[in-house]
């Protein structure tokens, strides 16, 4: 029976997905090879010889490609095909894979980068390497490759999941909790939240300081984004336009000591640009141009009061 043409719903995100696989027009290779093959199962040879022959064209057709010369690429597809058409005549065609895990890739993309199409033979599919082709994509973390003869495949994925933004180069990414680009950045609902680092080097050490300011909601709440500074440091932009300087060791315990200072001193609804907590046994804040003035002009008018002056 050939399968209806009408186009199969895609099931909810990690769901089960079960393919079968249209029929289409053969390569010129393989059918020249399947006009062969029934002309001789027909004759008195029989079945055997036209196993024999079927394996002949295939070696013919791999050293014709080869010793055709620049060619390599060109000839294993040629190869490929008259061996896949062998083995759909055996009665080894794929017909049905079934696809779990995905969220993000969709089945026709897991096929393609898998090599497996509506002529491939379950004969020729290396799992081992249909697996390995499938890890080399971005989103996927791991993959598991079965085969049940005579005509089914199983895939079985497991996809990063989107961990934070990495801005770079004036691009962003969405990355991996290992600092994987895994797409582009787009408006997807599930991307719009994602913390933000910036930076060479942002990417590698991206877990640290999400795990960090994820144990202080009301500090990351209000933090736009995470700046790598040299590779070796962090500067956090809060919302309010306030760089706060952390160390390149005792992150955590800076962050906390920001947090009491916040909590005890309103430190970081202050008129000021910079906390810097650099130093172990101090914090150095900055003042904004205005409150730096501001606090010019008081220091003048209390130094004149001292000498009697007119305030």
């Amino acid at each position: 029976m050939r399968p209806s043409q009408r186009p199969t719903p895609l099931p909810p995100p990690g769901r089960h997905k079960r393919l079968v696989m249209d029929s289409r027009p053969a390569s010129r290779s393989a059918l020249l090879l399947r006009r062969l093959t029934v002309r001789l199962a027909a004759s008195r040879l029989g079945r055997r010889s036209a196993s024999l022959l079927t394996l002949a064209v295939v070696g013919g057709f791999a050293v014709y490609g080869v010793v055709l010369g620049g060619h390599v690429e060109v000839a294993k597809g040629i190869v490929l095909d008259v061996a896949d058409a062998a083995g759909n005549i055996a009665g080894f065609k794929v017909k049905e894979v079934n696809i779990s895990g995905h969220d993000h890739m969709t089945p026709p993309e897991l096929l393609e980068a898998a090599g497996i199409k509506a002529s491939t033979s379950i004969l020729f599919v290396n799992a081992d390497e249909t697996r390995a082709r499938l890890e080399q994509l971005p989103w996927i973390q791991s993959a598991a490759v079965r085969k049940f003869y005579p005509d089914r495949i199983d895939i079985a994925v497991t996809e990063r999941q989107a961990f934070a933004l990495w801005q770079i180069n004036g691009e962003i990414k969405v990355i991996a909790r290992d600092g994987t680009p895994i797409a582009p950045y787009s408006d997807d609902p599930r991307y719009v939240q994602l913390p933000i680092v910036v930076g060479e080097g942002a990417q590698k050490q991206v877990g640290p300081i999400v795990d960090a300011l994820a144990r202080l909601p009301a500090l990351r709440d209000n933090v736009r984004a995470a700046i790598r500074v040299a590779e070796r440091r962090w500067t956090l932009k809060m919302r309010n336009g306030i760089d706060v300087r952390l160390p390149e060791t005792g992150m955590e315990e800076a962050l906390a000591t920001l947090m009491d200072l916040d909590r005890d001193k309103k430190l970081l609804t202050r008129d000021i640009t910079i906390v810097d907590l650099r130093l172990p046994d101090r914090v150095v804040v900055r003042l904004s141009d205005a409150a730096a003035d501001a606090r010019a002009q008081m220091l003048k008018a209390r130094a004149k009061a001292k000498k009697g002056g007119p305030a």
